[in-house]
């Protein structure tokens, strides 16, 4: 094994942030086409939010195996092959003609989503020192969010002169791009001595994971006393239990549960995935809110994001040199103060409020994100030994995801729950079938309804978010370290830490 660093490893870096471009694409993207893809497709609510979730949920069932994957067979060939079914998912999800095959290749573009994410983490901390891997961190999780920017001013344009599929033909130059860049500079790195896959915990996992995404999905349909909406949480929650059960007594688990023993693991890992949380719901109900109540098309909404964006990009500038300056407990703190400030500040929003109070909000909220993102990761990923870096950085990038994913179902039933309740049975489907009924009737008072509602879902949304924002402030105060940590002086592990690439 050879402690020196590999001369390499920034260039390998370059392939892993055309990797994450390819991924963030369509994260930002989706959300964009969501109104157009309403009407086309004869989407209501509940199909929306199943065309963000099960990207999500597969993500999250398939990573934990998908770090073992790699760390098994072998992270380049994993990747390699992870780009290859994102492409096919992208071409399958550009051409559906109805909701289910749509959700369908989503689901695939997840299952290439999922093997991609924990290889790039867990290259991170085998290919650089302490000192860099901040840094080699906060370039992978930039390149990442540069796909904000990009993609939707990109996306809007697309919307603006095609069909919404082409919001996801446009993964695949990145994907070929990546493909040729991971094929080039990316040595091949494994585990010396694999583990086999647990089966039981794989189907457990998933079993609990998609009870509790459909359950709390329905929510909005159907309220808690349905027996559809009971029924999958409870068998989510029994599943949950009987993963743990499981996970304890096997001898080669799926999740390695003494990870979270160690608290900066566990409480980085919670804090990211509070962020995800409120991310995911903030970014599903923004282009519906800019398009159904600001009257924008798909550009004007894209455009209207870049405030987010920008926000999210100055703190992720910022958020390093912050942390060794006053310490990962105050920076975090500090930017779960930004977020929840500009979370209960986007709950005030009136039928009334323009472009500048959105803005100044989202741009607020965003700063907040930027500065607790990289933080929170470096907390979690830092605990992580080379050997085992596939299987913990799958674990938290899962929890994280499934935060996403549990954000959109539980943010999104709070929105339609509350838009449903005020608006007559014609307008229930969605805003837009809602805003399409008092177009065809003449009914200014209707449209004013409808506007209304879905204002009054937004601010119920925030409000939410935005005490999730203070919890974050609680954990992070409570058990984050409070002094800036002194650089830590080791050899990167190379690229391979015992196979010679």
């Amino acid at each position: 094994m050879s402690h020196q660093p590999d001369s390499r490893r920034w260039w390998a870096l370059t392939a892993l942030v055309l990797t994450s471009l390819a991924v963030g694409f369509d994260v930002t993207i989706l959300n964009l086409a969501l109104p157009s893809m309403a009407e086309d497709l004869h989407a209501d609510n509940v199909q929306l939010q199943w065309f963000v979730t099960v990207y999500t949920l597969v993500l999250a069932a398939g990573m934990i195996p998908a770090g073992m994957l790699g760390d098994r067979l072998g992270r380049r060939r994993t990747l390699l092959v992870a780009l290859v079914i994102f492409g096919a998912g992208s071409l399958a999800a550009a051409y559906a003609p109805s909701t289910g095959i749509f959700i369908a290749a989503r689901a695939v573009l997840g299952l290439g989503a999922a093997l991609v994410m924990p290889t790039m983490l867990a290259l991170i901390p085998a290919m650089f020192t302490a000192k860099e891997r901040p840094k080699a961190i906060g370039t992978l999780a930039g390149a990442s969010l540069l796909a904000f920017p990009i993609g939707p001013v990109l996306g809007g344009w697309l919307l603006n002169h095609f069909w919404w599929g082409s919001v996801f033909l446009i993964n695949i130059p990145v994907v070929v791009l990546a493909f040729l860049a991971v094929a080039a500079w990316l040595p091949e790195s494994r585990q010396e001595r694999g583990r086999r896959i647990d089966v039981g915990g794989v189907v457990l996992s998933s079993a609990a994971l998609t009870g509790l995404t459909y359950g709390l999905i329905e929510i909005g349909e159907r309220g808690w006393t349905d027996a559809a909406v009971f029924g999958p949480i409870l068998g989510g929650l029994a599943a949950l239990g009987l993963f743990v059960v499981w996970e304890r007594r096997t001898g080669a688990p799926l999740v390695d549960l003494s990870l979270f023993a160690d608290a900066r693991f566990t409480v980085g890992t919670a804090l990211a995935t509070l962020v995800n949380f409120t991310m995911f719901g903030v970014l599903f109900v923004l282009p519906q809110y800019f398009q159904a109540n600001l009257r924008t098309d798909a550009m004007g909404s894209s455009l209207r994001l870049l405030p987010l964006i920008g926000g999210l990009l100055i703190g992720m500038a910022t958020a390093n040199r912050l942390s060794r300056l006053i310490g990962p407990r105050l920076a975090i703190g500090l930017g779960f103060v930004l977020l929840a400030g500009g979370l209960f500040w986007g709950a005030t929003t009136g039928t009334a409020s323009g472009t500048g109070w959105a803005a100044a909000w989202t741009a607020m909220y965003g700063l907040g994100l930027g500065c607790v993102l990289p933080t929170a990761m470096d907390a979690a990923l830092g605990t992580l030994s080379p050997g085992t870096a596939g299987v913990g950085a799958a674990v938290n990038q899962s929890i994280r995801t499934l935060g996403g994913s549990f954000g959109a179902a539980v943010l999104g039933s709070i929105l339609t729950s509350a838009y449903r309740a005020a608006v007559p049975e014609q307008a229930r489907e969605s805003v837009f079938a809602g805003l399409a009924a008092a177009r065809s009737t003449g009914s200014a008072a209707l449209e004013d309804t409808v506007r209304s509602a879905f204002v009054h879902g937004l601010d119920l949304v925030l409000a939410t978010s935005g005490g999730l924002g203070l919890l974050g402030v609680v954990l992070a105060m409570a058990w984050l370290p409070g002094k800036p940590e002194r650089p830590v002086r080791d050899e990167a592990m190379g690229f391979d830490d015992t196979v010679a690439a």
